[in-house]
């Protein structure tokens, strides 16, 4: 089946970031961060959250971190986030 969605998506022309199951990362200034195709939040706290993801796990740190609109798939990072890391599964 995962071959017939890879010829279904060429086929209509769909870019790679729409099908993927791996996380995009939108940044705006050092205030918020959008994180879109997550699987779980492992860890949250208002110094420290950590994101399961399917190729991996995204660490932020900062101060006054908040989760907004999330949804099962996107989530929105608001605070002052100093950094973000990231812990590679396999």
């Amino acid at each position: 089946m995962r071959k017939k969605q890879g010829k279904l998506e060429r086929l209509l022309e769909v870019p790679e970031e729409v099908s993927s199951i791996k996380p995009k990362m939108t940044m705006q200034g050092f205030e918020k961060l959008f994180i879109e195709n997550y699987q779980s939040i492992l860890e949250y706290q208002d110094i420290f959250v950590r994101i399961k993801t399917r190729i991996g796990i995204i660490n932020i740190t900062g101060f006054n971190l908040k989760l907004n609109d999330m949804t099962s798939d996107d989530v929105m990072i608001e605070g002052d986030i100093d950094s973000i890391d990231f812990e590679k599964i396999g």
